[in-house]
């Protein structure tokens, strides 16, 4: 299989994760020490919203990697 494909698949899933993450706030993820690390220097909102961000980017590399594979 392509790796570029490969990537993009992993991308897209990858950013979908951090979106349901990032939406829902499942307790059992929610309050990992990294997370709770980012809560304490962003707050809520501004957690979120990095988080939205970051995954939008991903998503978004996943699309580029996704165009330029061989297929």
């Amino acid at each position: 299989m392509e790796p570029l494909l490969l990537l993009a698949i992993f991308l897209f899933a990858y950013g979908a994760f951090v979106i349901v993450i990032s939406i829902f706030k499942p307790k059992s993820i929610w309050q990992m020490a990294k997370i709770q690390g980012f809560v304490k220097l962003l707050g809520e909102k501004g957690t979120v919203v990095f988080f939205i961000v970051f995954a939008v980017a991903c998503l978004v590399a996943g699309y580029f990697a996704l165009i330029n594979a061989d297929l």
